[in-house]
């Protein structure tokens, strides 16, 4: 069934997401911010992971990488916890919003070929239990394989307020922002 992209916003909605819209990808904000992060370590994925720094590519690498394209989807998920500390909530909502993305993806392979989106999503790429990157070895499902959009120095928090999209939802949720980027044909 080919669905038509226009009304990509709504199927992502009915994939999963609790708000998505349509972007321009030329509004799309970068810091260098967020890669000294991943520099830092502050997530513990860094050189563990073929999507994350420094296998991802360089920033510079990443931005012409994006600016190939003029359009995107944006997402988020947004998911209640018991409480601010609850880590297992996090992780489930993380694999929610992960399959959310996968879902998506799929969707968009029914108006475009995989090689002409870019998928962008939130943390290390799971598609493996064990990345074969800190081994040497290739990426095993490089058509599978996510970035996320702050490894690529994207601005998530200026992103979604900028499409009017709330990034904080209130005391005990956690949310994850995704992003599909492609050109219409």
């Amino acid at each position: 069934m080919n669905h038509s992209i226009d009304d990509l916003g709504e199927e992502a909605l009915r994939l999963g997401a609790t708000h998505a819209v349509r972007i321009d990808a030329r509004s799309i904000d970068y810091s260098q911010d967020f890669r000294r992060l991943c520099e830092e370590n502050k997530c513990g994925q860094y050189g563990t992971n073929w999507m994350c720094p420094p296998a991802v590519g360089t920033f510079e690498e990443l931005q012409r990488k994006v600016k190939c394209y003029s359009d995107g989807l944006l997402f988020q998920t947004v998911h209640q916890l018991s409480n601010s500390l609850d880590w297992k909530g996090m992780k489930e909502a993380f694999r929610v919003h992960d399959a959310v993305l996968r879902r998506i993806i799929d969707h968009m392979s029914t108006c475009y070929d995989a090689k002409e989106i870019l998928a962008l999503g939130a943390g290390p790429c799971t598609t493996c239990d064990k990345c074969s990157a800190p081994d040497g070895e290739p990426c095993r499902f490089p058509n599978l394989a996510v970035a996320s959009c702050e490894s690529y120095g994207i601005d998530v928090a200026r992103l979604v307020g900028h499409y009017g999209i709330p990034y904080h939802h209130g005391k005990n949720t956690v949310s994850y922002v995704g992003c599909i980027l492609f050109t219409p044909p």
